[in-house]
Formats: C-alpha cells, structure tokens, sequence
C-alpha cells in the first residue's frame, strides 16, 4: 500500500477511536447522573397508574400512548386560541399548558411527482407537539400536584391564564404571553394559600413532544429528538438511543435505554425537534435536570395504517426541579422562555443574542461526527450564511444558489488542484527511475526510501500533493452535508425537475420493484467514476488498488442516493467542475515535467562486444 493509503486509513483510525472516546464519555456521564442525583429517582414517570383502561378506551387519541397522560378524559376539554402572524397558539385545560403550535409560513407537506405510501397531502400547516399526550409546561409529579389534571382557562390581556387549586391549599397558576420570533414568555407559579407548610414532590414540568413532521416524514428516527444544553456544550437524545433495534454504525450491538436523564443544576435550555422545527423551553435560571423519554403517539389523521405498520413515535422531555417545601402564605414562581417554531439559523442566532443562550446551536450543526472537531461545525454555519446571502443578493432560487457557491468553492480550490495535478504528472514522469531505484535497492527498503526522497526533493515533487485538496475540502464536504440536511430554506426549494431539495429527487417509483428512481445521485455517480478516470494513478499503485480507487465513487452513489437532492446537486456540480478542472490542467505543459533522463554515454570501442571482436 503507498503512502496515501496509509495516510487515509491512518485518519480513518483516528476518527473511530475518538468516536469510542466519545461514546465511552458520555457512558460514565450517564453512569454519574443516575448514581449521584437523587431528584431523578424522586420524580414520578407521569403517574401513569391513574388513568385506568376503560379511561383509556373512551379517549380514542390517548388510548396508544405508551406513557397516558394523568388528565381525567371523562371531563370536558376547554380549548383557547391566540393567533399573531407568525403562528395559532392552542391552550388545553387538561394540564393546562400549550397543547400545539401552527406555524402559518410553512404547509405540513411537500407535494412531490410520486405518490407518497400514505397519499396524504394536506393543505394544513406545520405544527409542533403534534399528537403529542401532554401540553407544554404541563406541571407532572404525583397527585399533589396533578389531581385530575384539568386547569380553568382564561384571557388575560393578550395572554392566556391557566389556574387550578389543589387541596391543601395548594394553588397552580401559569401565564403565556406569545411575541414575535416565535417566542412565548411564559410562568409557573406554585402558591401555598393555606396556614401551614406544604411539602412539594420533585416536579417535571414538561417542554414538549418531537414528533415526526408529518405520515411521510421519515428522518424522525435521524433527526429527531430532544437536547438540551448545559451552558458549554449541547447534548442530543435521538430516538435510537431508546430502540431496540438499533446498532452503533450498524455492527456494535445498542442497548436500549428506558428514559434519559442528564444535568446537574445546570440546564440552560431543553428542546425537542424533528428536522425542521423545534420547541424549546429557556428557563431564566437553570433547571435541576432533563429528562427524556419515548412515547408511542397516534396515527395522523385520515391516514390507513398497513397491518402490521408501527405507530407514530415520539420523544417527550421535561425539566426537573427538585422537591421542596413550601411554607406558609408563600409562593415560588419559575420564568420561562418558550421557542416553537422552524430550526432556522439567522432566527435562532437573533433569539440567542437577545436571550444570551445559544439557542443557535438548536440547528445541532455541531453534535456527532459531522462536528469534525468543530470544523465541519463552521463551515456548516459559513455555508448557510453564505447560502441565504447569495440568495438574498441574487434572487436566485436556492438550487441555482447551491450552484453558484459550488463554482465559489471550485474556484478558490483551482489553484490547489492545479498544483496536485501538476506534481502527479511529474510523479508519473520520474516512474522510470523510480523503478530503477526499486529494483536497484529492492533488497535495502530502507536505503530506497531515502532514495526515493532524494529524486522527488530534487524534482519539486510532494507526494503528498494529491491527498492535500481530498482532506482540505473534507470539511468543507462535510459543513455541506451538515448544512443541507438542517437548511430548512431547502424544505419545498425546486429546482428544475427537483421539487424539494431537502429530499430525494425521486422521479418515480420503478414499476415491480418498489424503488425509487433518483435522477440527480445517477449522474452524480457517473460525474465521480468520469473524474476516477481521467485522475492518473499514484506511481506504486498496484493494479488491485488502482481499480478499488476507480469505482471507489459507487461506494458514494450507495450511500448518498435516498439522501437530500441538495447534496446531491452540490456533489454533481462538484465534481463535474473537477472533471473541467483536470482536463484543463492536463492540458497545460508544466516546464518542470522532465523525461527519463538518457543513460551515460558508452565508447563502443569499450564495449565487450567490440574487445572480442579485436
């Protein structure tokens, strides 16, 4: 193997065992939490025994949660709606909190050319907490603090109040106050109305429910969740991390986890998302900790659902506050900020410089190996913001602004694969005595190598010049792929035949096989074998290696083809740009390409031949 396939798998090496790093940390972390912190242990799991089945066969929307809700069915539910242009804020007074929000800007589903397996296009809106069991800022614990779990809900001003009084003395009073930036100031204030002291349970009070964003949405599993964020650094809970039939990159086996618990004291925000959208809960001082837990949640709407198809699952978090007693004629009250809407970069950064929280890291750009080390994180936050401000300045559509910043990118990484272009040709130039000195110095590989440093020294040639441009534009590949997938300006973006750029270009379905036809990965593929090619092979290469380089790409077209068409047209203009860019640069002559040199000169009348003869 040459040297840059050692270089490549030495890299390789390095990224596996800082993911084993990474993974075996966050193991004790959790290890830690759960030996070390009382309050988890302490809170209740949603008093789940209160609802029996018969309440849960009268309540059609809770009787498939995997966790029911603690709220007595058989009551009526009062519903309240505030509207602004941004968003419908839905109250329940069954927990009284926030039990939906509809984003007016963006529809719930994006037509495509293909029906989808559910056929259901809607002209609804995108919602949040959808199907979800149990409001926002819903107040859980055991029954002092739940009891039949239905508030009385009333205007107030342009808010809404939610009210209820426990026996004891005991009083539960919220306030929700919806503003601009898809924010809701929000309050939770317990009050002890009573002349004596009251002993409070640990209290979870709920953020909210991920969802898929609709019966076609199927990336929930990979970016959908909950995180949450501790002041320094964000954490991500996918559903895998509860799935039972999961694996760590498909080989090692996963153990399924019954609920996540993280924080300690020190909970600066907690969130729960899908691809596009999050709802999020900042409280104004840092809350005990977060707990997440899966949740099995109803068919959508008007949907059929195959035998034998699971239902819809979900991810449910909550802050937790630790128990405490309240005395007498006393009250505590917790603020909070509430975000529910669309994972959209310039509006979360604008939200975190007022709120002073990085709340744009809740684009979770830089969770996971598509981080690189904070590298892919950058050039992910570079790319967007150069992305939105082509946009903005051409009035381009966002699939030919994705191509002109491919040509951006190609153009400022000319000179580069220029110049590796140029020092492969004098490689391949100089193979003659290359294997001149390997046949020489086949018995000495140590004196063969410092030969071999001698001749491409002497030649200006680096052999390293033809893996420099792969790993400089690694991370750049790699803010990319982070980029697209969370751009939700790429969500229902068309380009030529595409009709969202944040899913596969899928044409059809091909007729007896039930299999996508994706156009766009098709000529990405062949873009890349073309370029496989025309690239002249490292000097040393065996046949066996040269060709595993060469159809290398395939290994691309696998696993890029059911990913976004976003990536995809990048990863087409790309490398057929690169395809322009080799034949242009093979086309040049390079003074410093030089010939085998010719042999020394011999006097024939030396020769053995000639002595003979005389």
């Amino acid at each position: 193997m040459d040297k840059t396939g050692i270089t490549v798998i030495s890299i390789c090496v390095l990224l596996l065992g800082w993911w084993f790093v990474e993974q075996n940390k966050f193991a004790r972390q959790q290890a830690l939490y759960q030996q070390t912190n009382e309050v988890a242990q302490a809170a209740s799991r949603l008093a789940a025994a209160k609802a029996s089945p018969a309440e849960a066969v009268a309540t059609p929307t809770l009787a498939t949660a995997t966790i029911p809700a603690a709220f007595n069915p058989n009551l009526p539910e009062q519903l309240l709606v505030l509207t602004n242009a941004q968003a419908r804020y839905t109250f329940t007074s069954r927990g009284g909190g926030l039990k939906l929000v509809e984003l007016m800007d963006y529809p719930q589903t994006i037509s495509a050319r293909w029906k989808t397996k559910s056929g259901a296009q809607t002209n609804g809106v995108a919602s949040l907490n959808t199907l979800a069991l149990v409001p926002s800022l819903a107040v859980l614990g055991d029954d002092r603090l739940v009891g039949d779990g239905n508030f009385i809900l009333s205007t107030n001003g342009n808010g809404v109040r939610a009210e209820k009084t426990f026996a004891g003395g005991l009083r539960l009073v919220k306030e929700f106050h919806p503003g601009s930036n898809y924010l809701v100031q929000a309050s939770v204030r317990l009050e002890n109305t009573g002349n004596q002291s009251l002993s409070l349970p640990a209290q979870e009070v709920v953020v909210g429910t991920g969802t898929p964003m609709d019966a076609d949405d199927n990336n929930f599993m990979s970016y959908g969740g909950a995180m949450w964020f501790d002041g320094i650094n964000p954490q991500v809970c996918n559903p895998g991390y509860f799935n039972t039939n999961t694996t760590m990159l498909g080989i090692f086996p996963h153990t399924p986890h019954s609920d996540f618990q993280a924080g300690v004291s020190n909970v600066a925000w907690a969130a729960v998302f899908n691809q596009f959208f999050t709802l999020a809960v900042m409280p104004k001082q840092p809350a005990e900790r977060i707990l997440a837990q899966p949740v099995t949640l109803p068919q959508f709407p008007n949907i059929e659902l195959a035998a034998g198809a699971p239902l819809p699952q979900g991810v449910q978090a909550a802050l937790v506050y630790p128990a405490q007693t309240l005395t007498a004629n006393s009250s505590v009250e917790r603020q909070f900020v509430l975000f529910a809407g669309p994972k959209e970069y310039r509006t979360l950064a604008r939200v975190g410089g007022e709120l002073q929280n990085h709340a744009d890291l809740m684009m979770n750009f830089g969770t996971g190996f598509a981080s690189f080390w904070g590298i892919g994180t950058f050039f992910a936050k570079f790319l967007l913001s150069g992305m939105n401000a082509l946009h903005d300045l051409t009035r381009l559509g966002y699939g030919w602004t994705i191509v002109l910043i491919t040509v951006l990118l190609r153009g400022i990484f000319w000179p580069l694969m220029a110049a590796s272009t140029r020092s492969m040709k004098r490689m391949q130039a100089l193979k003659p005595e290359m294997d001149a000195l390997k046949e020489k110095y086949k018995d000495d590989q140590t004196k063969y190598t410092q030969k071999q440093m001698e001749l491409w020294k002497k030649h200006g040639v680096n052999p390293m010049s033809g893996c420099w441009p792969m790993l400089l534009q690694m991370p750049v590949f790699m803010g990319f792929f982070t980029m697209i997938r969370s751009a939700i300006e790429l969500r229902g973006a068309h380009f030529l035949w595409v009709t969202d750029l944040s899913k596969p270009d899928t044409l059809f379905m091909i007729p007896g096989a039930n299999f996508p036809f994706n156009l766009l990965p098709l000529l990405m593929g062949g873009a890349m074998l073309w370029q496989s090619h025309l690239t002249p092979p490292s000097p040393g290469m065996d046949a066996s290696q040269q060709k595993l380089m060469r159809y290398m790409p395939l290994m691309f077209l696998v696993f890029l083809y059911n990913y976004s068409g976003g990536l995809a047209l990048y990863m087409t203009v790309s490398t057929s740009l690169s395809v322009l860019q080799t034949k242009l640069t093979k086309n040049l002559k390079d003074p410093a390409v030089l010939a085998a040199p010719a042999g020394p000169k011999v006097n024939p009348a030396l020769t053995p031949a000639s002595k003979s003869k005389k």
